[in-house]
């Protein structure tokens, strides 16, 4: 035999070819095979082991090489092939050599899987059970069992066969572990372990049981005893394999410590050198014997034993943990557990811990005996190492226990007495959500969620640490995949088979996340309810400066977060796919923010009505929550429907007194008809013209609608809306019902608001409104401010008759208030003063819109009007502002304005006069007398919209002669005005020079004094009227003020002076209302000559210093004071030539005027071709004649007008320019033919005069500080 030739030389010879066969070519030294040789040399005992051994490798290597090879020479006769194996089963009986004996079971299983045969195995097996029946002991069988075990492990068909037909052979097995060997122990645990493992698990469910039980008893006691670490992992192994069956643990667990006896002084375990069966008889005899030796296991520092023992603790419980968690916790395998947490980093076991105490939480004794509350430190300190792993899987499982001790835990037995418990929970959370794994974060979440639960908050309460969870989720979602639109219209719909997509585990951390959000405010709630946990007292006293750490603050991160985040974040989830559990949590959330800041939910419900919340509720209810479907999520946006329509409902301008009977109206309609309002807006017109059916749902979708509008959310169209709150109405009558006050004001406001694109009501419906209107008690409560309800009313002449009085007068009213608020009644010094600031302030939005009604429907004005006379001071007052923003505002319609107005007008002063006649100014009618004064100051802006220029006022029987004749007749009837006017005039430096500047009058008042009785001395003499008391005036001491101190003088004054003596010399001195005195500085020494005798009072002196004092204010550069000056110049020689043509013309041909001519001409051409510089020539042409005006002068006049241009003067300039220009041509007063044709063309290039400029002109009231002056007053 070579040493690679299986064959023996000796023996060889004798043999039969066909037993042997060269493997590969003769020439190449192919291997020689003799299975004879083989067979021979395995039964001699001469051979020496060494050369069985190399034989059998050989064999091992020829079975390994060449595949078939063997197999085709031993199926020649399969006597041969049993014997063979025979041969070699029994040198595992004989061989003493570990070598020999590694060799033969090689061998043998390689030859059975060569050969493939179920006679083979069966033969095996058979040997196998024969040598251990004819055996008394077991004690040589350690090789038979090793190779048994590799045999089932490398074929496991053989395990079936076991189970199936060799159950006595199973029994010795059993026996066998009864032997004290624990080698061989751990060799018929390994073949236990390899027929139970074995692929598909068959074999172990086709097991008898009573063979199961048998080994699980058996194994009990071998695992109890057994020390070497071989038999250790063995019996671990098997006991992983039969913790999997049911039948198997309940035989496990009902296997007491009394019925395995333990020997105390077996050996030790490897490693940590403990015992497994040290201190067993300490036990309880009626102790379960599987969780003592698992919590050895724990104990013992091989951590695969620690992982195995875990993985047995879980396999077991998964069976019924109801029905095996009380043995595990009595013997305090949750307090190993969590000790394994605190100090181990392996993944696995981490995760067998985890899950074996998520099992253990099941049963209440794990917290009756507190191991929650123990365990939590070194629960919170592993996840804070596993959530740094790779393997998310871990934390993800840590996170599952942490969250079902939260939720499991008992209200009475607090985890967190002490606040760095419950931080170092939040802290570990924190680190949790901001995971850059979803799942892991979405974990975490559904952990915080249980966290804030009110009886897990400590004492104080971390007020802080719930804030930085909630931020921290908060951050969170910046990294979510959220499906946006133009995603979701390029990718269909998501495929939501697929759990590992992105978008869905965020949609997922989204729920979760709502979920927590929700829990969070439903704990803040709580909080508030509760004074300790509000004042949070037990805080030390350092943090109590600080905020954060407060629940105030936690309510406004809360808010802060949602309004921010939140929302957006889920409107764009639910953008194309509305997910029910998403929403209900959403509008849960929502609901909760109004209870959480009352103080900042004003502001946040306006936010949500005018960003369309209310569309997206009702939307939302009538897509998922119709016919009955997700009656969560429809209470959800129920709740967050009525709490946002009560928040916007209570800050409405509701009157006082029906305020909360109108809240708790609407509350009550809300609470009972929302739930079933489960349609879609565009299904709302079709539920409002229900004629059958409850009223009450449509009330609710009114409210709605008013409440969304009055935000500016549109929730149906005008038209649409207007059309079904008119049918509303008219239903609601047909049927003999009532409107609740607080629809019937909504109604009201939507009919208000939407008229503008809707068509006009007709009678049915117009008598339907008004008759709803009536039925109120008080129309004030059905009140609203806003301009489409002055609109409205005023619109429809059948509403205007009744209610546009009330709300004109509730709309200035509650403006007023609003600008005023409640204050101390006013003197009339503040009165005065607030009128005055009014005429410098910027019209108001109220009047504004007051001004478009009243464009609108003229009927308003004389509504009005009649508030101005008989309402009380203040709102007449505003009214009659109202009118004078009217009149004077430079509008189009002005004069047919007041021509409509002047009837009302002199209807109001008639009626005034009746009850001053009546009464005699009486104090008792003050409110009346009152009117007066306003119904005056109303006609003088009317009279300088209109001027006395028009021919009406000539007609005695037009309504502009009564009017005037009327108020005129009211002034000069009042005592009072007059002796006013009087103490001023008597207390102005004028009358009397001797008095200090503060003891005058204010500067505004004597010229309105001066002004008013101007105005007196003109309207009496035109209408003749009675003057019951006159005033006495110097004109002496007048014309000398005039004539020496004009220059410390303002201008103003000034003006009104000349104003007054205008209208004095037109009236020839001789006024009813003025008695004027004169002195010798006018008239001279008496007996009075002739001519002062005619010019009495003012005398021909006087007459020449006025003149004197008028040419010198000819020469000053101010407007006004130029054209009063030309108006009382033109006045003052008005006079002198009705009473002293040759004193008239004296007084201008004097040196003076010819000297004013000539300053006049030498100022340049701008001031030449002056209005009233033309008007002033004007007046020297007609008094003078020739002697004072030359002909150079006239063509200096025109030599001007052309270098300027005909088109470039004003209209007025136009005017006197014509006028001056006729009077040239008519009196020939420039003889050349070449200036005549001059004068001509300029005229024909005027063209016909122009009436519009005086019209114009006179339209106007010009405010100069704080006096009036109408311009038609100083019209040339």
């Amino acid at each position: 035999m070579t040493s690679r030739d299986i064959v023996c030389n000796k023996i060889h010879f004798r043999h039969d070819p066909k037993w042997s066969r060269r493997l590969g070519p003769v020439e190449g030294g192919g291997l020689l095979l003799c299975v004879a040789c083989l067979i021979e040399m395995i039964d001699d005992e001469d051979i020496a082991s060494v050369r069985k051994s190399s034989a059998l490798s050989s064999v091992s290597g020829v079975l390994k090489c060449s595949p078939g090879a063997l197999r085709e020479l031993l199926q020649q006769d399969h006597r041969v092939c049993l014997h063979f194996t025979a041969k070699l089963l029994g040198m595992l009986q004989t061989a003493e050599d570990p070598v020999t004996l590694e060799k033969v079971d090689q061998v043998l299983v390689q030859l059975l899987l060569e050969l493939q045969s179920e006679l083979s195995f069966r033969f095996v097996l058979d040997e196998i059970h024969k040598q251990l029946s004819e055996q008394l002991s077991v004690k040589h069988f350690l090789p038979t069992f090793s190779f048994l075990g590799n045999l089932i492990k490398a074929a496991p068909t053989v395990s079936q066969s076991l189970v199936t037909h060799y159950v006595p052979l199973l029994d010795r097995l059993c026996s066998a572990l009864l032997f004290p060997d624990e080698a061989l122990k751990g060799a018929v645990v390994y073949v236990w372990l390899q027929l139970l493992g074995a692929p598909g698990g068959s074999a172990a469910q086709s097991l008898p049981s009573a063979v199961r039980d048998r080994v699980c008893n058996v194994l009990l006691k071998t695992l109890a005893n057994a020390s070497s670490p071989q038999l250790l992992r063995n019996c671990v192994g098997l006991l992983s394999q039969l913790v999997h069956l049911a039948d198997a643990v309940s035989v496990l667990m009902n296997s007491l410590s009394c019925q395995v006896m333990c020997d105390e002084n077996e050996d030790i375990l490897a490693n940590n050198s403990q015992s497994l069966s040290q201190n067993q008889d300490q036990q309880p005899p009626d102790h379960c014997l599987l969780p003592l030796i698992l919590k050895k296991l724990l104990l013992s520092g091989d951590e695969n034993l620690q992982v195995t023992s875990a993985k047995c603790i879980a396999s077991v419980l998964v069976h019924s943990p109801s029905q095996y968690s009380a043995p595990f916790i009595n013997a305090d395998i949750p307090e190993f557990l969590f000790d394994r947490l605190a100090c181990s980093s392996n993944e696995v076991l981490l995760w067998s811990a985890y899950s074996c105490l998520l099992l253990l939480t099941e049963e209440p004794l794990f917290f009756s005996q507190c191991h929650s509350v123990y365990g939590m430190e070194s629960l919170v300190r592993s996840l804070k190492e596993s959530l740094q792993l790779t393997n998310l899987e871990v934390p993800k499982q840590g996170l599952l226990l942490l969250r079902e001790i939260l939720e499991r835990q008992p209200a009475t037995v607090r985890l967190f007495p002490s606040a760095p418990g419950f931080v170092a929970v939040s802290e570990v959370l924190v680190v949790g959500v901001s995971s850059t794994c979803l799942l892991v974060a979405t974990q975490a979440a559904s952990v915080t969620s249980a966290l804030f639960r009110l009886d897990h908050q400590s004492r104080p309460v971390q007020y802080e640490a719930m804030i930085k969870l909630i931020e921290a989720i908060t951050n969170r979602f910046v990294s979510l995949t959220l499906p946006s639109p133009a995603h979701l219209r390029s990718s269909g719909r998501m495929k939501r088979s697929d759990p590992s997509s992105q978008a869905l585990r965020s949609e997922g951390f989204l729920l979760q996340a709502l979920v927590c959000f929700q829990s969070a405010c439903r704990l803040a709630e709580e909080c508030a309810s509760d004074p300790v946990l509000k004042e949070n007292m037990f805080t030390a006293p350092y943090k109590h400066s600080g905020a954060q750490d407060s629940l105030e603050s936690l309510c406004q991160c809360l808010l802060r977060c949602c309004d921010a985040v939140w929302i957006p974040t889920v409107i764009r989830m639910c953008e194309r796919a509305p997910s029910a559990p998403i929403l209900q949590n959403f509008y849960s959330i929502l609901s909760s923010q109004f209870t959480l800041l009352p103080s900042l939910m004003a502001a946040f419900a306006n936010k949500l009505a005018s960003s369309g919340f209310y569309k997206l509720a009702v939307e939302h209810k009538g897509l998922l929550c119709a016919g009955n479907r997700n009656p969560n999520l429809n209470a959800s946006c129920c709740g967050f429907l009525q709490k946002l329509s009560m928040c916007l409902l209570s800050q409405s301008d509701l009157p006082s007194g029906s305020h909360q009977h109108d809240l708790k109206e609407v509350e009550n309609l809300l609470l009972h008809n929302l739930p079933s309002l489960c349609y879609r807006l565009s299904e709302w017109p079709s539920v409002l013209c229900e004629y059958q059916g409850p009223q009450a749902p449509k009330y609710c979708l009114v409210i709605m609608l008013r409440l969304a509008l009055q935000q500016g959310d549109r929730l149906l169209p005008d038209q649409i809306v207007f059309s079904n709150v008119v049918w509303l109405l008219r239903s609601v009558q047909e049927q003999g019902c009532v409107l609740p006050h607080s629809v019937l004001r909504s109604a009201l406001y939507l009919l208000a608001v939407t008229q503008d694109k809707s068509p006009s009501l007709d009678g049915a419906s117009l008598n339907c409104i008004s008759k709803a209107l009536s039925s109120c008690q008080s129309f004030s409560s059905l009140y609203f401010h806003h301009p489409a309800l002055i609109h409205f009313m005023c619109r429809y002449p059948e509403l205007a008759e009744k209610f546009a009085a009330l709300v004109l007068e509730l709309w200035l009213t509650k403006e007023q208030d609003t600008n005023t608020g409640p204050t101390r009644a006013d003197t009339q010094e503040e009165k005065e003063s607030r009128a005055d600031e009014r005429s410098d302030q910027k019209t108001d939005t109220e009047t504004m819109e007051l001004l478009s009604v009243m464009e609108k429907y003229p009927a308003v004005i004389l509504t009005l009007l009649d508030m101005v006379c008989t309402r009380e001071a203040p709102l007449a007052e505003r009214v009659l502002g109202v009118l004078e923003v009217l009149l004077g505002g430079q509008r189009d319609y002005n004069i047919n304005l007041c021509t409509n107005l002047r009837p009302a007008l002199l209807q109001a002063l008639q009626r005034v006069s009746v009850v001053n006649t009546d009464h005699g100014f009486e104090e008792e009618y003050s409110a009346q007398v009152n009117s007066l004064p306003l119904v005056l100051k109303l006609l003088c802006v009317t009279q300088a919209s209109d001027p006395p220029s028009s021919p009406h006022y000539s007609n005695m029987e037009g309504v502009h002669f009564k009017l005037l004749y009327h108020a005129v007749s009211m002034l000069l009837s009042n005592s009072g005005l007059m002796d006013q006017l009087q103490t001023v005039f008597s207390s102005s430096s004028f009358s009397a020079p001797s008095l200090s500047p503060s003891a005058c009058p204010p500067l505004a008042l004597l010229c309105c004094c001066h002004l008013l009785l101007s105005s007196l001395i003109t309207l009496q003499r035109v209408h003749s009227t009675q003057v019951h008391k006159s005033i006495t005036w110097s004109l002496d001491t007048a014309v000398q003020r005039l004539l020496t101190q004009k220059r410390n003088t303002d201008s103003l004054l000034l003006i009104s002076y000349l104003r007054l003596l205008q209208a004095l010399l037109d009236t020839d001195l001789a006024s009813e209302v003025v008695c004027l005195t004169s002195g010798p500085g006018l008239v001279g020494l008496r007996p009075l000559g002739i001519e002062d005798g005619a010019l009495y009072p003012l005398g021909s002196r006087g007459a020449q210093c006025l003149s004197i004092a008028l040419s010198g204010l000819l020469l000053q550069k101010h407007e006004l004071l130029l054209r009063a000056s030309v108006n009382c110049l033109s006045s003052l020689l008005g006079f002198l030539q009705r009473k002293s043509p040759a004193t008239a013309k004296h007084v201008v041909c004097q040196p003076w005027s010819r000297f004013l001519l000539h300053s006049l001409l030498s100022s340049g051409k701008s001031c030449l071709l002056h209005p009233a510089i033309l008007r002033f020539i004007i007046l020297l042409l007609q008094d003078s004649g020739t002697p004072v005006l030359r002909e150079p002068d006239l063509l200096q006049v025109m030599e001007a007008v052309e270098r300027r241009g005909v088109k470039e003067l004003s209209k007025e300039a136009e005017q006197a320019l014509r006028l001056l220009l006729t009077q040239i041509q008519s009196r020939d007063l420039l003889p050349r033919e070449e200036h005549k044709q001059k004068v001509k063309n300029m005229i024909e290039e005027l063209g016909e005069p122009d009436q519009s400029c005086r019209r114009s002109q006179s339209h106007n009231v010009l405010h100069v500080g704080d006096v009036p002056l109408c311009l038609s007053d100083f019209v040339l």
